[in-house]
């Protein structure tokens, strides 16, 4: 039988010197080195591509690398069977980039699924537990909605508690920010570090919202291209001498990332029109 050691090892997940690629001509990521202490929130920020999510899909088990090792809870995912892996995703709560609630469900059916299919609680310990989780993201009251009556703020809460359900080790959100109104951002991640610290657990945190992120946050990871560019707290990276980093945490419009896309000489391009 399965057992983690997650409540005595240092860092819930580690990733060691691991690369990753769909076939032999796209590598992805090229020698990866992470740590996320138990009870952290740390964020993996960088551009569109680089594979953050990527990363998170290896931690979860949904990929296994092309060399290096995962381990989470101490365990090797990449080596875990079938069933190993079921249990190891027991543990662990994720919470998509737009929420992903079954649309046919109701907000307390949407957050008391994982209990019904995965314990043998009866239904009045679930009652209970879904309506703790959907009041410890202030919409209770929400039960009984429907997916589509709700904001996008809402929605995104109603996610989060879902991602609760089962008290998970390990938190993984993938752009929890995208699309939300500043009151509702500001809400989400109030919320992740606020049940983070309260339920004892470990979140790892993908996303291109700066501000938000290095606000709330332990630790951040930077990646470009695949590696990681930078790392540090919160502070270092706002201070980053690395020209890619302090371009994107301080949204300049040129640097490393030009803003021109590559193209021949403009002079010469005006005159050839005149011709």
């Amino acid at each position: 039988m399965l057992e983690t050691s997650s409540s005595s090892v240092i860092n819930v997940v580690e990733v060691d010197n691991v690369k990753f690629g769909y076939d032999h001509t796209r590598t992805i990521l090229k020698g990866i080195n992470m740590k996320v202490p138990r009870g952290k929130v740390v964020a993996i920020m960088g551009l569109s591509g680089c594979g953050k999510t990527t990363l998170l899909r290896l931690i979860g088990g949904s990929l296994r690398p092309t060399q290096g090792e995962v381990r989470v809870g101490g365990l090797s995912v990449g080596s875990l069977n079938h069933d190993e892996l079921f249990a190891m995703r027991r543990k662990m709560g994720m919470l998509f980039q737009f929420g992903a609630l079954f649309t046919d469900m109701s907000v307390f059916d949407n957050v008391a699924f994982q209990m019904r299919e995965h314990t043998p609680l009866p239904e009045p310990v679930i009652r209970d537990l879904a309506l703790m989780k959907l009041q410890a993201v202030g919409l209770r009251g929400a039960a009984n909605l429907m997916p589509s009556e709700l904001s996008g703020g809402m929605a995104r809460r109603v996610a989060l508690a879902r991602s609760i359900a089962l008290d998970p080790m390990l938190m993984m959100y993938d752009e929890p920010f995208a699309g939300l109104d500043p009151l509702s951002l500001g809400v989400i991640g109030q919320l992740i570090r606020r049940l983070n610290d309260e339920l004892g657990a470990t979140s790892i945190l993908v996303t291109h919202d700066v501000t938000e992120a290095l606000a709330l946050v332990d630790y951040v990871y930077f990646m470009s291209e695949g590696m990681v560019l930078a790392e540090g707290v919160p502070a270092d990276i706002r201070e980053s001498k690395e020209a890619f980093v302090h371009q994107f945490v301080h949204g300049e419009g040129d640097g490393p990332v030009p803003f021109h896309y590559p193209s021949g000489d403009y002079r010469q391009d005006l005159l050839l029109e005149a011709a």
